[in-house]
């Protein structure tokens, strides 16, 4: 990159908010995936007028723009595919600018983390759903890029069910502001909408404003164990059939339950084929019991094994601290693994479940399943060992059937990873042609140039 486009940077971020040694650039070079790519500059703005600044500059030398987060991202979304670029972070763009309690709304620029913004929420008695797994290592700006999800979603929603209002930076260097407090805004394209889960590739989301709710006063969790992993997979629309509605409904198989019991000892049932998390909350602590009462009925009924019920706040978050350890715990079975993020409807959940266990044994490598089998949304992890020849080229056939399993039963490629370049191969098959072609001519008319997060989402764009 040319000395005077860095001297530009620089006047736009100051010296210590542009980063260009080789080791610097190495720690923006990958992300939660096994792609890697080294941007020429990273530039860490403070302002959503720096951010203009460093897109114009980006426009003028013709040179990929790679909006990036904490980089926490399972799809390779924010890896510069192209030689070079400028990664444009937002780590240090982290100020909550505004809660308003009246409105049930927050305001925050795109590198708030997650759960800071939780937690200065609950502060006031409101809440903010969404919880992605990686949600103390994550931004809202990420989330809103790839619009996660989490075990909430079920009852709560997306990232994308939450965003009244974006603050967006074009590919020309103008802002675009969409949204806005009113609960009703049907005037116009829903334009907030198009850039949620846009992935980085129409525009720079510099800033939110976001819808709160009421913070649940109580919750209740159980753990049900079972035998059979098709009767766990049968259970969750057991329940959904009866009315109940949980906060969340997760599934784990075998293998992550043994991993996460040998890294906690949390006394799981390492015996069992499956286990349910059942949560559900309200405002009424006698609804939320027999809400969790009725669910662990039904999973008994449907060949639960035990099913048990936290007793105390710190046996509830031990359940979901295992959880949330599922993907690291993994290593203790294999030195890799690759994480995968379909979406299929719930009735399909069974049957889905039977092909992933047949494309494990039919590869000879072991597919961890869970996920938030309450929406449809699982987690297939394939687990190897990179370093034995033929085994990253296993990988890569059985993710292809892993995909085609799921849109085979009416699902799709991703439920809140994103398509990024992982995923890229089968999006036209996914979406369908007339689909693809519509989403190409929004990107070309909003970055004629195809400088924003270029090599992303279409196949023959890199």
């Amino acid at each position: 990159m040319q000395s005077k486009v860095i001297d530009a940077f620089i006047r736009v971020a100051g010296r210590d908010g542009v980063l260009l040694t080789p080791e610097d650039l190495a720690v923006y070079s990958y992300d939660g995936t096994f792609a890697e790519g080294v941007p020429e500059v990273v530039v860490l703005p403070r302002s959503t007028a720096q951010v203009v600044g460093v897109v114009e500059i980006a426009a003028e030398n013709r040179l990929p723009v790679i909006a990036r987060g904490m980089g926490s991202g399972l799809a390779a979304g924010s890896i510069p595919c192209r030689a070079g670029g400028v990664v444009v972070c937002f780590t240090r763009m982290n100020r909550i600018i505004e809660i308003d309690e009246a409105n049930s709304t927050v305001r925050a620029e795109a590198g708030v983390v997650t759960a800071d913004l939780q937690a200065e929420v609950e502060k006031r008695g409101m809440f903010y759903p969404p919880d992605p797994s990686s949600i103390r290592h994550s931004t809202i700006g990420g989330n809103i890029a790839c619009n996660a999800g989490g075990p909430r979603c079920l009852k709560y929603g997306v990232t994308g069910n939450y965003v009244l209002g974006l603050e967006v930076v074009l590919a020309d260097g103008r802002v675009l502001n969409t949204g806005g407090k009113p609960i009703k805004d049907v005037t116009g394209y829903n334009l907030t909408g198009l850039f949620t889960s846009s992935e980085g590739t129409l525009g720079l989301i510099t800033g939110a404003l976001l819808r709160l709710v009421a913070r649940p006063r109580f919750a209740k969790t159980a753990l049900a164990e079972f035998d059979r992993l098709e009767d766990a997979s049968r259970a969750v629309n057991a329940v959904l059939g009866e009315g109940i509605v949980p906060a969340s409904l997760e599934l784990m198989d075998r293998t992550a339950i043994g991993c996460i019991e040998e890294a906690m000892h949390l006394g799981l049932d390492t015996g069992v084929e499956a286990a349910l998390i059942v949560e559900t909350d309200g405002a009424d602590e006698g609804t939320v019991a027999r809400e969790v009462e009725s669910a662990g009925r039904i999973c008994r009924e449907i060949g639960a094994r035990t099913v048990k019920v936290a007793r105390t706040e710190e046996e509830r978050a031990e359940l979901w601290r295992a959880r949330r350890s599922i993907s690291p715990a993994l290593a203790r079975k294999a030195p890799n693994k690759l994480g995968e993020d379909i979406t299929v409807p719930r009735s399909a959940i069974p049957e889905v479940v039977r092909r992933l266990r047949e494309i494990s044994a039919r590869h000879g490598l072991p597919i961890v399943i869970f996920g938030h089998a309450g929406d449809g949304n699982l987690h297939p992890n394939i687990l190897f060992d990179k370093r034995k020849p033929g085994e990253w080229e296993r990988v890569g056939r059985m993710v292809g059937e892993i995909f085609a399993a799921a849109l085979a039963v009416g699902g799709t490629l991703s439920g809140e990873h994103g398509v990024g370049v992982l995923k890229r191969p089968w999006f036209e098959r996914a979406l369908g042609p007339v689909s693809v072609e519509v989403q190409r001519r929004i990107k070309q008319a909003l970055d004629p140039l195809n400088i924003l997060n270029p090599g992303k989402m279409f196949e023959d764009e890199v």
